[in-house]
C-alpha cells in the first residue's frame, strides 16, 4: 500500500513531526526475546504480527512516522541465517508494509491525520552485531561501503516508503556513502549520526560530518538519533546551521548500551519536555530511540500539539 499523504517533506516545513520511539522498546514490552544478532528484524519473518502491535502502539500515542523494524536486516545477515536473496528482498519490503498496516489500523481505530513511514536502514555496524556501530571506521572505503548499502537502500525503496531512515550512522565516511547510495532511488531519506561529546562516535567533529548531507537534495532532514539526550541539544543548532535543512532529533533514554552484556546501564534523563527547546533550534522531525516507549512519545506529541 502506498502513501496517499502529503511528502513528508511538505509536512516538515509546515512544523514538527512526531516520531515514534525504540521499536525494540515496545517488542520486548511485549515479551519478545531480541537478543539476536537480527534483533527485531527476525520478527518479520517469524512474528509479524507483533511488529505490527508495536507500531500501531506508537501511532495510537501520537506518533506520526514509523521506523520500519529493518535496521539490522541486511541481505548479508540474513545470508548468516540461510536466507536467499530473493525472500531476504521479500522481508525488507515486508517492514515497510507492516507499518502501513499498522497506519491503517490506527487511522481505522480513530487517529486522524496522514501517518507516515520510515524505512530503517542502520550502518554497516548493525549488521556485524558486534557494537562497532558504536565505533565506525571498520576498514572500508567509501565506495565498498556504498556497495553493501545500495542493494538493500533499493529493496527498501521499492517497497515505497515515505522516507528512507538512514539512522545511527557513526562515521562520517559511512555519510558520503549512504548519501551516495540513495541517489536515484526515487525516494527522499534523512541522515542522522550517533554522537557522543560534540563528535561523530569515529571521533570526527560534527560539523563537518552535518556538511556532508548539506547540498544532497535526495537529503531531507539532517541530525542525530541513538545517543544521550544531552549530547543532542547542541547537536540539533549545529545540524540547523550547517546544512539549513530541517533537524531530526531521536536520542536514547539516557541510559548506555553494554554491547559486550547486552544490556542497559545508568538512570534514564530523557525528558519529554526538551523537545520543545529542539523545535525552537530547528528540529521538525521529533521522537525517541531506545529504551523510549510510547507513553514518553504521547507526552512529547501533546507539548508538540500533536
Amino acid at each position: 500500500m502506498v502513501s496517499t499523504s502529503p511528502p513528508l517533506a511538505d509536512a516538515l516545513a509546515s512544523g514538527p513531526v512526531v516520531l515514534d520511539g525504540g521499536l525494540s522498546n515496545e517488542l520486548e514490552a511485549a515479551g519478545h526475546d531480541l537478543s539476536d544478532a537480527l534483533w527485531s528484524a527476525r520478527l518479520l519473518a517469524e512474528e509479524p504480527e507483533a511488529v505490527v502491535r508495536a507500531h500501531q502502539a506508537y501511532y495510537e500515542a501520537g506518533a506520526q512516522v514509523a521506523i520500519t523494524s529493518s535496521y539490522q536486516a541486511t541481505f548479508e545477515g540474513f545470508a548468516r541465517r540461510g536466507v536467499g536473496r530473493e525472500e531476504a528482498a521479500a522481508l525488507l519490503a515486508r517492514s515497510v508494509e507492516l507499518a502501513r498496516e499498522a497506519a491503517r489500523r490506527a487511522h481505522a481505530g480513530g487517529v486522524a491525520g496522514p501517518l507516515y513511514v520510515a524505512a530503517s536502514a542502520g550502518p554497516y555496524g548493525a549488521m556485524l552485531a558486534d557494537g562497532s556501530e558504536y565505533r565506525g571506521r571498520y576498514g572500508l572505503s567509501v565506495a565498498e561501503l556504498e556497495r553493501f548499502h545500495r542493494p538493500r537502500l533499493e529493496a527498501l525503496a521499492a517497497a515505497g516508503p515515505d522516507v528512507l531512515a538512514l539512522e545511527t550512522v557513526p562515521d562520517s565516511d559511512e555519510a558520503r556513502a549512504l548519501v551516495r547510495a540513495v541517489r536515484g532511488l526515487g525516494v527522499p531519506a534523512y541522515l542522522s549520526y550517533s554522537v557522543a561529546g560534540g563528535r561523530t562516535r569515529a571521533g570526527q567533529p560534527l560539523e563537518a560530518a552535518f556538511g556532508t548531507a548539506a547540498d544532497a537534495d535526495e537529503i531531507i532532514a539532517v541530525g542525530v538519533n541513538c545517543c544521550a539526550p544531552d549530547d543532542a541539544d547542541e547537536a540539533v543548532r549545529l545540524a540547523a546551521r550547517v546544512t539549513g535543512k530541517p533537524v531530526v532529533v531521536y536520542p536514547n533514554s539516557g541510559e548506555s548500551w553494554d554491547a559486550e552484556a547486552r544490556a542497559w546501564r545508568g538512570s534514564p534523563a530523557f525528558g519529554a519536555d526538551r523537545v520543545t527547546g529542539w523545535a525552537a533550534d530547528g528540529a521538525r522531525l521529533i521522537g525517541g530511540c531506545c529504551r523510549v516507549g510510547p507513553e514518553s512519545i504521547a507526552e512529547l506529541a501533546a507539548l508538540l500539539g500533536r
